[in-house]
């Protein structure tokens, strides 16, 4: 799941657990039943809990890489000289000065 499907998922997931806690609220608002009551805390309670689980989630998601263009990439080889290309150093050569054999 890429952080940008996560977060869509997140979102929808908040906005269902909103709705559910807006219908316990009206529901501990307008009864007077205790059964009923606590019944509607506890959903309450649940819709707390899964809604930090969600964010949980949605942040360890990790974050979407940049799109690079082609013009913003290095060249791999450096710029030639005079219209010749030169080969790449390699980095045994720098370690021993560039010569080719052993000193």
């Amino acid at each position: 799941m890429t952080q940008v499907q996560a977060q869509t998922w997140c979102d929808r997931l908040q906005a269902k657990l909103m709705a559910a806690l807006d219908a316990a609220w009206e529901t501990i608002a307008n009864s007077d039943d205790p059964d009923l009551i606590k019944r509607a805390r506890e959903r309450a309670k649940a819709c707390g809990e899964f809604a930090a689980h969600a964010r949980k989630i949605a942040a360890m998601s990790p974050a979407p890489k940049a799109a690079r263009s082609l013009s913003a990439m290095p060249s791999p080889l450096p710029a030639a000289e005079n219209g010749r290309e030169t080969p790449p150093a390699r980095a045994i050569h720098r370690l021993k000065g560039g010569g080719r054999g052993r000193r």
